[in-house]
């Protein structure tokens, strides 16, 4: 059950960062040279086609946009919803991925709604400064939180694989670093060393992220398969 690596698929995600980290870590473990090619539709971002960087670059012609709207309950129904849409516009196989935050003294929010906890149009910067809001005058001790994340991998024919990756730790008082993205800033993982991934290098982070072991977790799958 082989995506066609160094053949194509598409990262179904319109956030270069998030691209980014997925490709690094699929490339990493399949020791593949692979390269992404930002693919869109009347001016909106769809994906990234990724394949050998050596292949010339033909990209997918689409019909129409894909329906990712993200209505989903769990993260695994969102991960689904845009891999599949992005699959059916492209004709291509997809990866996707959602990730929820889950702040224990919050009762587990902002969870599936982690990317727009601050409203449908907010930004990561909104979405942090909510958070740090809703935490204000939280002890250390009660910030506990988990990163989850769930990417799912969607082919033409039907078949699918989902994987899941997690990541303990805690919530800071106030942002800190200039790296990775989303609540990044505000999140050091137990099994680090106090640094936030804000703070990390992409490999240290990686290493230690949610993201990153799902996608691990995803491409030995795929390799061994």
């Amino acid at each position: 059950m082989k995506l066609p690596v160094p053949g194509r698929f598409v990262i179904a995600t319109g956030n270069v960062d998030k691209a980014r980290e997925i490709n690094e870590v699929l490339a990493a473990v399949l020791d593949e040279p692979l390269a992404a090619w930002a693919v869109e539709f009347d001016g909106a971002l769809v994906g990234f086609v990724v394949q050998d960087p050596t292949a010339p670059f033909d990209p997918p012609v689409l019909a129409r946009a894909p329906d990712v709207e993200e209505t989903g309950a769990t993260l695994e129904e969102n991960a689904r919803i845009k891999a599949r849409g992005v699959e059916a516009a492209t004709g291509l196989p997809a990866i996707a991925d959602d990730t929820g935050l889950v702040v224990d003294a919050l009762g587990g929010a902002p969870g599936v709604f982690s990317a727009r906890y601050a409203g449908p149009d907010a930004v990561a910067a909104d979405n942090v400064a909510k958070l740090l809001r809703e935490l204000d005058g939280v002890p250390d001790e009660r910030r506990t939180a988990r990163f989850r994340t769930v990417v799912l991998a969607a082919w033409p024919d039907g078949r699918e694989l989902v994987v899941e990756g997690s990541v303990e730790g805690v919530i800071v008082r106030e942002p800190r670093g200039t790296g990775g993205f989303g609540y990044d800033p505000v999140f050091v993982p137990a099994e680090g060393d106090g640094r936030t991934f804000a703070e990390m290098t992409a490999e240290d982070k990686h290493a230690l992220s949610h993201r990153g072991r799902a996608v691990r977790a995803l491409a030995l799958a795929l390799r061994d398969a």
